[in-house]
């Protein structure tokens, strides 16, 4: 009896003692709110916060379930605790734009550590002040309107007539899209033509990728440590690549691509840009990055979107079909040409709306910052959500609806930030809006199609289709 009753008292003992302390914590941290003025929230459990309801939340086909529940609660900012740090929400059009817009003065990019240490230190993510303001610049450069008028749009219409001429039968949409957006950076960046090292390369990156949210530990995640692994070889591969470069430069065969701007370095005699080849490897995993998974799922959902609204891809073969019959004999688009396809920019405007691949950034205080009326603290985590401004209805009626045809009428295009904002805006949204044109073009001239399975989208860690969108292709009569 002596022996449960020491029992008892132990349990008693400890439950008293942690009900004590996290009743602590919660009036702490609620006193620590009120005095700072922080947003109103629930930070919930010590350490763990809110992360295991949040990723249970978006498990649902609700595409912002999580933020929905708290800004019925809190309103449109709010505070939170997930992935083990207390996080200021934003839901709010306009304190998302004077966040991004504040980069540098009052805010500074930060990632999780599992996606700093796949994509590397010298990337273009982690890149802060002047250095980061000449590497975007030179990104943009190598993707403006007038380059790729003048010199990429052949390439990419090559590439994607040359991946859709092996479509027959049942296709993973998902995986052909990836192996067309993976072609089109390395071309823009190395002057690489597909071959079995292109193949080989992006199959070992799918592994890199599959690692961005997990816990940041090799012991305790399996997936990532095989995207460590998989980083490395990536690393080694582009190393080499990067050393015959060199080389051949020296003996004076020259290419004008994005890494023979990287070899020349960038900005004037005073501040030139000279990387090493550790950097420079770094810079390129960074730009397969942005060119290489966002654009393909785009390609993706815009297919399944129009697949799912008859009327939408009736209108939108009309557009290419016009377009096609006008070119004659002659096959390769021009620019002219994707000029001319208003309709396509309304699909595309859609799906980058309802799909949000990106759906927010997230950003850390450099100093105090007051934003409508509450006081965020220096050191703070901050997360802009582009997703639930997009999906808002008092944004865009029917918010939650695909109609290509919203986007024919006048809307405010201060709500619609689908490349984020800032001087961290995308440096390749014109490149990309491109690649998804030609893609749409071709597809919807050639082929016919129709879903070989049901699927759905799930919308963490990013959005994406549970079975890669497979469906049955056939050629249409010319």
């Amino acid at each position: 009896m002596d022996y449960y009753f020491i029992l008892s008292l132990l349990f008693t003992i400890s439950f008293t003692t942690i009900t004590y302390f996290l009743l602590r914590t919660a009036t702490a941290t609620a006193t620590t709110r009120r005095k700072i003025r922080l947003p109103p929230g629930n930070v919930g459990l010590p350490f763990i916060g809110e992360t295991l309801q949040l990723i249970s939340d978006y498990k649902t086909e609700n595409p912002e379930p999580f933020i929905d529940s708290r800004v019925k609660k809190y309103g449109t900012i709010f505070t939170t605790h997930v992935f083990g740090e207390r996080t200021i929400f934003s839901a709010d059009p306009e304190t998302n734009r004077f966040i991004l817009q504040n980069e540098g003065r009052l805010f500074e990019s930060s990632y999780p550590g599992s996606i700093s240490n796949l994509v590397g230190k010298h990337s273009l993510l982690f890149m802060r002040g002047n250095l980061h303001k000449r590497m975007h610049s030179l990104t943009m450069s190598f993707a403006n309107s007038t380059i790729i008028k003048d010199h990429l749009l052949v390439d990419i219409d090559r590439l994607v007539r040359l991946n859709l001429d092996s479509w027959t039968g049942r296709v993973l949409l998902m995986e052909e899209a990836k192996k067309i957006t993976f072609e089109l950076t390395l071309k823009q960046l190395l002057s690489i033509d597909p071959c079995d090292w292109t193949e080989n390369l992006r199959k070992t990156y799918m592994r890199v990728i599959e690692g961005f949210f997990c816990i940041p530990n090799p012991m305790l995640s399996p997936t990532y440590r095989r995207a460590i692994k998989a980083r490395k070889q990536v690393a080694e591969a582009l190393s080499l690549l990067v050393r015959e470069r060199r080389n051949e430069r020296k003996r004076g065969m020259t290419k004008n691509d994005m890494l023979a701007a990287l070899f020349d370095g960038y900005g004037n005699d005073n501040g030139r840009v000279c990387l090493s080849d550790d950097e420079i490897v770094d810079f390129l995993v960074s730009l397969l990055v942005a060119g290489y998974d966002t654009t393909s799922t785009t390609m993706t959902l815009a297919v399944k979107f129009i697949t799912d609204t008859p009327t939408a891809l009736t209108q939108l073969k009309e557009e290419h079909d016009e377009i096609r019959a006008k070119k004659g004999t002659s096959v390769s688009l021009e620019w002219q040409d994707f000029k001319s396809m208003p309709f396509t920019q309304c699909v595309i405007n859609e799906t980058l709306r309802v799909s949000n691949i990106i759906s927010g950034v997230f950003r850390r205080t450099m100093t105090d910052v007051d934003i409508k009326g509450y006081k965020i603290p220096k050191g703070s985590k901050v997360f802009t959500s582009l997703r639930a401004v997009h999906l808002d209805q008092d944004n865009f009626k029917d918010a939650r609806v695909f109609d290509p045809c919203r986007w024919q009428k006048s809307f405010d295009p201060t709500n619609f930030m689908p490349f984020g904002g800032g001087p961290r805006r995308c440096p390749g949204y014109e490149l990309a809006r491109v690649a998804l044109s030609v893609f749409l073009h071709y597809l919807v001239t050639r082929y016919s199609w129709e879903p070989a399975e049901e699927d759905k989208l799930v919308f963490f860690p990013t959005t994406r289709t549970q079975k890669r969108y497979p469906i049955l292709v056939q050629r249409r009569s010319m």
